[in-house]
């Protein structure tokens, strides 16, 4: 059922939300709220101090003074005094707000709630809303959603749709598919009762049932999805026994660089897999720039070597032609006499044509690109190899997707993620893992900082330093534009204010997900050529090109991704010859806050990080943004949810176990979920 069947839901709003990937009442059931308000008990002004600076607090109080209203010609400020029950002072400050002047009357009695700012050394309530004492009472503790937003949408909009889509989707209640034995095991609520109760839960623990079942749901789904994969790829035979080449040795030997040990190790592993008797699916783990790119191309030039071909797929146009202008570059250089071909979506019909061609002939020995490679023209001619390049969650369903262009190809899976290997076992089930854990010699590691706000304006003098001296800047904020009830820095509006902030001859270009591809192409191809010297954006750069020139990475609102991810962020700097530098800069004050974006400056080692992510993070931790970066459950998160995890995953070798392919009665339900949910996966492809 589209959205437009709901009350209240035209056209335009249905624009808005397909932004968010809304389009039925299914998926706005699945838009689970990113945070919630509890409304809190009204706190005494002697209580509060500067640590509580842009929180958002309730105060009992009676307006104290007059009403005073400033017209600067742009904005209408209404400001007046309020006082609590011990007669102490607050200022409340409201912006274009004039109709609020017949309530704020000298005498008058409120709960006043909203964020708390310091103007000019004084505490300040900033644009608070307005509720009689029974009023408040009533809505007091009560936990109300808030939802993800875009332009266009309110958080009052979407949380009225949201209840209208329950009621239909209540209508025809889901069948419970998890068997009732797992339920009782580990106590998981009833799954109509979960989705209720995330959006709008009667009471804490009501949100942590329903959070527990959705969360054990999506990992229990995803992991039966995989070892499922898994189990079917197990029982294939090598119909490609690829050799190590004297040829591949000679070229490695020439390389101006000795391989890691890590690397090393990796290379033995990937040699083995290709030439036993069981087809390779492994997963090649390790930091950005730690040199996996080497350990794919010594990969595909064995298969090559061998008659037969290879393909790498990369997440974006950039990023492909990047591998593609490294292997052309290598090959060139050292006389590999090997053709690699480069597919994207925005080559020319003509051009396209031409390289399918090469494909389906044999003339090309590997093929790099992007989805293009697994569309239906592109037909190959003896397909051994497949090498996908920065791992999502939905990767499973690519390597499927590419390897059935071949006649079950060895699959090599690429990813910068650093997930503790514990929680990679599980996550990645259906591949043998290899980690690359060591950095390549001379790579100078990257000083660190963490900063609050105050710190803005130095940061940017050190970046139009560092453009003097040639180099690049990226800045980073959590959200693309000004959204309503989140204060956090957006793309858009955070591009203007570093452009008037900065000398006028600096380049500063905004990059987002939400952009067309061309569009994004572009942006980074002019950032990659230094047409550009700063790139604000979101954290859509995690998985991007190397820009050996960029030594400034400013990640705002840093508190509100996870460790792993801004180590991710971190690494696209540092890859060249100068010294790199990344400012975190956060407006969380609170000591642990502090504690976990110190572990930042102590190591540079992605795997020791989210080893000490994995150790600070408990139960109580799941309110907010999820942290886990490109792993994109709706809702559970690897690190804050890892007993979840493993607990969804000892729960699915069991029913495997028992029930290999899903066909017994009680896991009926089961069966028909999972394949669901695995085209649901293939959708989001476009597949």
């Amino acid at each position: 059922m589209r959205i437009t069947e709901l009350k209240g839901i035209g056209e335009k709003s249905a624009q808005c939300f397909s932004r968010l990937n809304v389009y039925t009442v299914e998926d706005l059931v699945g838009l689970y709220p990113r945070d919630y308000d509890v409304y809190e008990e009204p706190a005494l002004i002697n209580e509060l101090n500067q640590d509580y600076e842009k929180t958002t607090v309730a105060v009992d109080g009676v307006v104290a003074k007059n009403l005073e209203v400033y017209n600067t010609g742009r904005i209408v400020i209404l400001s007046t005094v309020i006082r609590d029950i011990n007669g102490n002072g607050l200022k409340c400050v409201w912006y274009n707000m004039p109709y609020l002047k017949s309530s704020l009357r000298q005498g008058t009695r409120f709960v006043f709630r909203g964020k708390l700012s310091v103007k000019r050394g004084a505490l300040c309530l900033e644009q608070p809303d307005m509720y009689t004492v029974s009023d408040y009472n009533n809505i007091k503790g009560v936990m109300q959603p808030v939802y993800p937003l875009t332009k266009g949408l309110s958080n009052k909009l979407v949380t009225k749709a949201v209840k209208q889509a329950l009621e239909k989707y209540n209508t025809g209640l889901e069948k419970e598919f998890i068997p009732e034995e797992i339920r009782e095991e580990y106590n998981l609520a009833e799954h109509n009762f979960s989705v209720v109760n995330i959006h709008f839960p009667g009471t804490m623990d009501d949100y942590v049932q329903a959070r527990k079942r959705l969360t054990f749901e999506e990992f229990f789904l995803f992991i039966l999805a995989i070892r499922s994969l898994k189990n079917r790829t197990e029982r294939l035979p090598n119909s490609f026994h690829i050799s190590n080449d004297s040829r591949t040795d000679q070229f490695l030997e020439a390389l101006p660089y000795s391989l890691t040990n890590a690397q090393k190790k990796a290379w033995e592993e990937i040699k083995e897999n290709m030439q036993s008797d069981r087809l390779m699916s492994r997963l090649v783990q390790g930091d950005v720039g730690s040199g996996k790119t080497i350990i794919a191309v010594l990969a595909l030039m064995n298969t090559a070597f061998q008659g037969y071909q290879g393909a790498l797929m990369a997440p974006t146009e950039v990023l492909a032609k990047q591998h593609y202008e490294t292997i052309t570059g290598l090959f060139e250089k050292y006389g590999i006499n090997l053709r690699a071909v480069l597919l994207t979506g925005s080559q020319s019909a003509k051009e396209r044509k031409s390289v399918y061609g090469e494909i389906e002939s044999g003339e090309a020995d590997i093929i790099i690109g992007t989805h293009a490679l697994i569309q239906e023209k592109a037909i190959y001619n003896n397909l051994a190899l497949v090498i996908t390049d920065e791992q999502h969650r939905f990767g499973v369903n690519q390597r499927k997707a590419l390897s059935e262009k071949g006649n079950n190809p060895h699959i090599l899976v690429m990813s910068a993620t650093p997930i503790p290997r514990t929680l990679a076992i599980i996550v990645y089930g259906d591949l043998d893992i290899s980690v690359i854990d060591e950095m390549p010699v001379g790579r100078l590691p990257v000083k660190n900082c963490v900063v609050d706000q105050s710190y803005r304006p130095k940061a940017y003098s050190f970046i139009a330093n560092q453009i003097r001296e040639g180099r690049q800047a990226y800045v980073i904020c959590p959200m693309v534009e000004e959204s309503e009830g989140a204060d956090l820095e957006n793309v858009i509006d955070y591009a203007k204010v570093l452009k008037s902030n900065l000398p006028g001859d600096i380049k500063v270009e905004y990059l987002h997900g939400k952009m067309k591809a061309a569009e994004k192409n572009s942006i980074m191809e002019r950032f990659l050529g230094g047409q550009i010297q700063v790139l604000v954006s979101t954290t859509v750069i995690e998985v991007g090109v190397n820009v050996p020139n960029a030594s400034v990475m400013m990640i705002e609102n840093s508190d509100r991704f996870g460790l792993a991810q801004l180590h991710q962020l971190r690494g696209r700097v540092g890859r060249g010859k100068h010294q790199s530098y990344c400012i975190f800069v956060s407006g969380n004050k609170q000591k642990k806050t502090r504690d976990r974006l110190e572990i930042l400056l102590k190591t540079n080692d992605g795997f020791k990080i989210a080893e000490e992510d994995l150790k600070l993070r408990g139960p109580g931790d799941f309110l907010g943004v999820r942290q886990s970066g490109d792993l994109d459950f709706g809702l559970a998160d690897i690190f804050t949810d890892s007993k979840m995890l493993k607990a969804a995953s000892d729960c699915a070798g069991k029913v495997l176990d028992e029930d290999p392919l899903l066909e017994g009665e009680k896991n009926r339900g089961l069966s028909e979920k999972v394949s669901e949910y695995t085209l649901k996966c293939l959708s989001k492809l476009n597949l």
